[in-house]
């Protein structure tokens, strides 16, 4: 059955096909966040745990336990997503999504020592769902609308899933039980995702011309690869662990820096992500209109400096009073996604189709995601260890101009680098002549 629905999907028209498949990642990933978030809606008041002679507050533990899970998940994604077959994705993510609803299960039933280490486990399958999930979307003349409405998931989910979380623990959960409640609520329906997108068919010969092939890389590709482009490789790689620390410490602490400005109730989480989501995917789907892909590539950049220095002007004007904590918060959120989100849809797709090699964009996707999410574990484990007694609104307005400083800068410096490399447009012949 899934064959022949899979040839009626190739046989559908484009708009059709992008459409299917734009709904269907987005609902999985979407549903993925159930089993991944909803613990940042509780606050844990009054909870610690020792570490050494260090009493640390259980939900900056609780946080760093599942970053960690995740930055591992994200070092065996390199190998895993760009080795898996097109066979086994549906296969990996039941079995990923089986054992995170597990892990919190187990952390309903543990002390706060070993929730620590149960939200560890929750972390380290969830971290490569997002690769799997791209797989089937890379390669495509329409990847920017398909990439933008994955990534739209992240944003909205986030905000969704911890509404869902509040007024769980509104209704009367527990704060242990809360998370594998939530994540129970979306299993049935991240199966049923979870198989629609399955069935998405693989690029066709014009995707492929016009965004070179994507094929598995082994180890050897992957050196490859990696040793030609590794300058602005490691420069992107440097600006994405600077933005995943920001968009984690704002995700995860998201509650308490409401609390702080004066903002309640389990609505804030989804007022401000969802106008955010809109934005983004509105700005990255119009990309789909460049068909050079220099051209493509320049704008997705220009797209990541403006994002960068929005959330700068943003925090400026909140600390000057012009604007108020909603606006300030969408607007960082929405800088922030502008100069985050195309890493994970469009930017190494266009660098991929640029340069003209054969290559897998997940594997760019996860090197960087690697590293980054140790930058992540760092931010946080500094706001424990180190500013403990900085409130979360004074340490987030500070790392908002060092974000937005920082990669703005690095963004101009490895947009120079990639345009000096060799590759299918660089005479200004348009990549479908190639």
């Amino acid at each position: 059955m899934r064959e022949r629905l899979t040839r009626t999907l190739e046989r559908a028209p484009r708009a059709v096909l992008t459409l299917y498949a734009v709904v269907a990642a987005f609902s999985t990933y979407f549903a993925m966040y159930a089993f991944r978030k909803p613990f940042a809606a509780a606050s844990y008041h009054g909870q610690s745990i020792a570490i050494g002679p260090v009493e640390v507050d259980l939900k900056g533990a609780l946080i760093i336990g599942q970053l960690v899970g995740y930055a591992l998940s994200k070092v065996v994604g390199v190998k895993l997503n760009s080795e898996l077959s097109h066979e086994r994705r549906l296969l990996a993510l039941v079995l990923i999504i089986g054992f995170a609803e597990a892990a919190l299960v187990l952390f309903a039933f543990s002390p706060p020592g070993l929730q620590v280490a149960a939200m560890f486990l929750n972390g380290v399958p969830l971290g490569t769902v997002w690769g799997i999930c791209f797989s089937f979307l890379e390669g495509r003349q329409t990847s920017e609308i398909l990439g933008a409405g994955l990534s739209c998931a992240y944003i909205v989910a986030s905000g969704v899933v911890k509404t869902i979380g509040k007024s769980l623990l509104d209704a009367g959960v527990s704060e242990a039980w809360m998370p594998a409640v939530c994540g129970g609520i979306f299993v049935l329906p991240f199966l049923l995702f979870a198989f629609a997108l399955s069935l998405v068919p693989a690029p066709g010969q014009a995707d492929v011309t016009h965004r070179t092939h994507r094929e598995p890389m082994d180890a050897a590709a992957r050196r490859r690869f990696t040793r030609r482009y590794w300058p602005g490789l490691l420069m992107l790689v440097v600006t994405y662990l600077f933005l995943t620390a920001y968009r984690d410490f704002r995700d995860n602490f998201q509650a308490d820096i409401w609390r702080e400005v004066g903002q309640g109730g389990s609505a804030v989480f989804t007022t401000t992500e969802v106008p955010i989501a809109l934005g983004v995917m509105a700005v990255l789907s119009l990309l789909y209109l460049l068909k050079s892909n220099r051209a493509g590539l320049i704008t997705t950049y220009g797209i990541m400096i403006a994002g960068s220095i929005l959330v700068g002007a943003g925090t400026l004007l909140f600390d000057a009073g012009a604007i108020g904590p909603r606006a300030w918060m969408t607007l960082v959120g929405l800088g922030l996604y502008l100069a985050y989100v195309p890493y994970g849809c469009v930017l190494f797709d266009r660098t991929i189709a640029v340069l003209g090699t054969v290559a897998t964009a997940v594997f760019l996707i996860y090197v960087s995601d690697a590293v980054a999410y140790s930058g992540s574990v760092g931010v946080v484990a500094y706001k424990i260890f180190g500013q403990a007694d900085l409130p979360y609104l004074d340490f987030f307005r500070i790392f908002s101009y060092a974000m937005s400083l920082a990669t703005t800068a690095l963004f101009v410096w490895s947009l120079t680098y990639f345009l000096r490399q060799p590759g299918r447009e660089r005479g200004g012949e348009l990549s479908h002549r190639t």
